[in-house]
């Protein structure tokens, strides 16, 4: 489960005027027996239906794939926490995985005496002081948790879901919400409906202390995030009595270590009721049907009179504060002003002002800041709640540069918008970029059914006319708006906060407590569950994609042009794919850095910025080992001023030695910064560990080659890039014979393509001892991965290591979830991941992983050895492994320019067809056997090189040892500098 809170969260909510509310009123009509309102001119053609019950049901039909996306949305969360019991809504969005008196339970007759004693230990526990008292009483709980399991089913939803062919399984809590994410076929919404009306009736508190370690180690987790204890603190400071900044999600160690299940009984009880709550749905679906449906499935909940949290008005910030957070990751600064509600003007107003200082293109913040490189990085954006925004200008530094340096240059680009020193003529184009994203958004489920969710979490969805209405409100935002809403709310009223690198002293871990491991009793099942299981469900029909019909194939010059046509509306993808990459040539990804600084004969780095922002178009090299892929895309009324612009600077882009001299400076200072992130030294660790001393993440110039790259070395590559042999392919709405033509005219080609140069290849190494890669590194967890090249690559291989991995250590329903995780307490995030490569040349690939306390981690390390050895597999895991595998082929849609890259995929791999089609037929022919004999043959009993990333204070070298022989490598090793 996650927790919602996206520092930089772009989603907003407008007021409307007058002229808007024609265009976007609301209205009532009645089908089926059912009325609904809805707001004329919605793209989406949302419902929101209020069930008798008050029940809030919201429905978006999009049937381009026969799947569907569902929000359950609480209008609760972390603000409405129990002083006594911050964390609260947390640890109940986490128990509603735990089933109910009818499913999760063996025998709930049995069952329920040891629960409530459990109940009632928590409540004596929770108010016991004495030392030695309290771990008594942890033992008890210890104890009658271990017979309580005896009766339980871990995970029994995640299996239901599993059956189903749900994809993504998960939650959030935030501060004003808890959301049940789900992905589901579209065929299996009766099951669905059964399921969740019942897991809303009477969730059980079960398997409590196992998953209370699991939410200790996401707060432990938490302590090794530097950016959310920055948001943490910057909060804290902006809101000094609301909840935003008083109550944090996970909540304090203290309420963590003393729960209450009665007051998380009570908490649901009040708050998880049908006028509280909503249902939002978009997908492949009759929305007729589907309300009567849910009607009928959650008419038995029953309201209550709510009393949500009310805080009184903060005080206004008259000073500002200063605060210091340090960690060992790389150094930045962020600066917080408090800003209005949505659902105001002022928010639309400020939403508009953090594009024109950061979309990323023409911003003051991107022209001014990041194009000149007077910093190493800059981003503003607004992070908007019901009752307050925050409004966010950060910064890193670049090499010589102190934290202290950062600030005048953000405040003063604020100044520029206060003072009215920008060009208003950005505005119209932030208006263009949001129709596109509007058109973006608009074809994914996920996006449709969060945007209506939060729409329900701000105004219960009455507001959502103004919701849609946002990109017509932004462009009727002038000038003398912005200045007036800049000044407003932009003074000396802040929150700066300095991430400085070094050692956080306040840090309290969550300890670690005694647990005896659960039973999970993963073979049984419950009655509700065969029942559920029985019911028929209507088939659905896999679609594969036969190449030769669904790509048109055509030629541009000399260039092979792949193609498929935009039938939906107005965007183009426009790409040149290039069969070379960084081990063809590693300046490469330096040389298309560097163009963005670059100026042509006729146009300024600035002015080409703006260009493409003015365009709603965008352009992007991307650099791979074996591949550069150029993307254009935008409008296709643009389509040839962006793909004209884009060749006009590729071939005429002129040397800039200033910003070279600084590009120079900043890439010595990411190197830098690299060091400090433990996510990229496990990345080079795994590197390491696969291929050894040389190997594709070390496999960098040096820094004294670095500082030596001249311009002419860059802008060499840069004007012959397209000379190389690549590939055009488009998805967009021009006929296949006009967009050759039209390509032809704006994309120059040479009459023979320039040979690649020649590439570096890595050799898989062969494993065979144990061995241990050690980095340190000053962090409250160990971070252990396992890792082994297996066997060379076999086709006929694919069907069976899809349906392992369902099966084994793909989700929270697989054998490591549920054993590390749900039985042992071990870890918060764990799995383990049996891959296949991305050519034909190179092996399969085992990686698994446990995130843990550095004093669970020879604990965890032995349980995960334990599951890698064992070869049995269960008949229902088998069974439920293949039923998700066979259902996520029948649902899964390949549209688009997917087509595309499918087939490219294909090529590389050796394949001629959809092997999608070679493995549906397999599936049926697949049996448990074949799963162990995949297991005994390639994982159990098998060398292994683990990668430990953890602190040398925290974990004794001893225990390292008695795994394998042990190499602690440096961060020069890891990553060749």
């Amino acid at each position: 489960m996650k927790i919602a809170k996206v520092l930089f969260l772009f989603f907003l909510t407008a007021t409307f005027t007058q002229v808007d509310a024609q265009t976007y009123q609301w209205k009532t009509a009645t089908s089926n027996g059912y009325t609904y309102k809805y707001v004329t001119n919605d793209p989406m053609k949302a419902r929101f239906y209020t069930l008798k019950n008050g029940l809030s049901v919201i429905l978006t039909e999009n049937h381009k794939e026969p799947r569907i996306a569902v929000n359950i949305a609480v209008r609760a969360g972390s603000n409405t926490d129990p002083k006594t019991h911050t964390g609260l809504a947390h640890y109940l969005e986490h128990m509603l995985f735990k089933g109910t008196d009818k499913f999760g339970t063996m025998n709930w007759t049995k069952e329920k005496p040891y629960l409530d004693s459990i109940i009632n230990l928590y409540e004596k526990y929770t108010v016991t002081t004495d030392v030695e008292k309290r771990k008594s009483i942890y033992h008890e709980i210890d104890r009658l948790s271990g017979e309580a399991s005896k009766y339980s089913i871990a995970n029994e939803y995640d299996k239901l879901m599993a059956d189903l062919g749900s994809q993504g399984s998960n939650a959030h809590t935030s501060v004003e919400e808890t959301v049940y994410e789900e992905d589901i076929p579209s065929n299996s919404m009766d099951k669905f409906l059964k399921i969740q009306s019942e897991r809303f009736r009477n969730p059980i508190m079960r398997i409590f202390h196992t998953e209370l370690e699991a939410v200790y180690e996401e707060k432990n987790r938490s302590l090794d995030n530097d950016a959310y204890k920055m948001w943490e603190k910057l909060n804290f400071y902006l809101f000094p009595t609301h909840n935003y900044g008083q109550q944090t999600t996970i909540g304090t160690i203290e309420h963590l270590k003393n729960p209450s299940i009665k007051a998380i009984q009570a908490y649901y009880n009040k708050y998880y009721v049908p006028n509280n709550m909503s249902i939002v749905m978009s997908g492949d679906f009759n929305s007729d049907e589907l309300i009567k449906k849910i009607d009928q499935s959650f008419s038995y909940m029953r309201p209550k009179p709510l009393q949500l949290y009310n805080p009184a008005p903060e005080k206004p910030i008259t000073t500002i504060t200063e605060k210091e957070v340090f960690w060992p990751s790389a150094e930045n600064m962020m600066i917080g002003f408090r800003t209005p509600a949505a659902n105001t003007h002022d928010a639309l107003v400020l939403n508009v002002i953090s594009e024109l200082l950061y979309n990323r293109k023409a911003g003051l913040f991107d022209i001014n800041l990041n194009k000149t490189q007077k910093v190493q990085s800059s981003q503003a954006g607004i992070d908007q709640n019901k009752d307050y925004g925050v409004f966010i200008l950060s910064a890193s530094p670049k090499g010589g540069q102190t934290l202290e340096d950062l600030k005048p240059l953000l405040l003063n680009e604020l100044e520029k918008i206060k003072s009215g020193d920008f060009d208003a003529t950005l505005l119209s184009a932030i208006v263009a970029n949001s129709k596109l994203s509007d058109l973006q958004q608009i074809d994914n489920n996920s996006s449709r059914v969060y945007q209506l969710m939060k729409s329900f979490i701000s105004s219960r969805g009455e507001k959502w006319n103004w919701d849609i209405s946002q990109t017509a409100q932004m462009s009727k935002v002038t000038k003398e708006d912005i200045i007036k809403v800049a000044n407003k709310y932009f003074g000396e009223n802040y929150v700066l906060l300095y991430k400085r690198k070094g050692e956080d002293k306040n840090i309290v871990k969550v300890e670690k407590p005694l647990i005896t491991p659960v039973e999970t009793n993963a073979g049984q099942s419950s009655d509700f569950v065969k029942q559920v299981s029985s019911m028929e469900v209507p088939s659905i029909k896999p679609v594969w994609i036969d190449y030769n019909k669904d790509i048109v194939k055509s030629k541009a010059g000399i260039a092979d042009v792949l193609y498929v046509q935009n039938k939906e509306n107005d965007l183009f993808n426009l790409y040149y794919r290039l069969d070379m990459g960084s081990w063809n040539d590693p300046l490469l990804s330096y040389a298309t850095e560097y163009l963005q600084f670059l100026s042509t004969d006729k146009l300024s780095a600035d002015q080409i910025s703006k260009a493409f922002y003015d365009l709603a178009c965008s352009y992007r090299i991307s650099v791979g080992t074996e591949n550069v892929t150029v993307t254009i895309s935008g409008l296709q009324e643009n389509f040839n001023k962006a793909v004209a612009l884009f060749e006009n600077i590729l071939a005429n882009c002129k040397p800039n030695e200033e910003a070279l001299t600084s590009l120079k400076g900043r890439w010595m200072k990411a190197r830098t910064n690299n060091k400090l992130n433990k996510n990229l030294i496990a990345r080079g660790l795994l590197s390491y560990a696969q291929f050894g001393e040389k190997n594709p993440f070390n496999s960098v110039i040096s820094n004294d080659a670095l500082n030596n790259i001249q311009s002419s070395d860059l802008i060499s590559r840069l004007h012959q890039l397209l000379n190389y042999s690549h590939k055009i392919i488009y998805y967009g709405p021009q006929p296949i014979n006009d967009f050759t033509k039209n390509i032809v005219a704006l994309h120059h080609l040479p009459n023979q393509f320039l040979p690649d140069p020649p590439k570096e290849n890595f050799a898989y190494l062969n494993q065979d001892k144990n061995l241990v890669l050690f980095a340190n590194y000053d962090m409250v967890q160990s971070e252990i991965y396992w890792t082994k090249n297996i066997k060379p690559y076999d086709a006929a291989q694919e069907a069976v290591v899809s349906v392992f991995n369902n099966y084994f250590g793909g989700g929270m329903g697989s054998v490591v979830f549920q054993t590390i995780r749900e039985s042992k307490a071990l870890a918060y995030s764990t799995y383990a991941y049996y891959s296949s490569p991305s050519k034909k040349e190179d092996p399969f690939t085992e990686t698994a992983y446990v995130g843990s306390q550095a004093d669970k981690m020879n604990e965890a390390i032995a349980a995960m050895n334990e599951l890698l050895n064992q070869s049995t597999v269960s008949q229902q895991g088998f069974d439920l492994a293949i039923a998700s595998f066979k259902k996520d082929l029948e649902t899964e849609r390949i549209v688009k320019d997917g087509i595309i890259f499918s087939y490219l995929n294909a090529e590389k791999k050796g394949w001629t067809s959809d092997v999608r089609k070679d493995w549906y037929a397999t599936a049926d022919k697949l049996s448990k056997k074949d799963l162990e004999q995949l297991h005994f043959n390639d994982l159990a009993n098998k060398h292994y090189t683990y990668c430990i990333i953890g602190s040398d204070k925290k974990i004794k070298m001893e225990d390292l040892e008695k795994i394998g022989t042990v190499k602690t490598l440096s961060l020069e090793q890891i990553f060749g500098y």
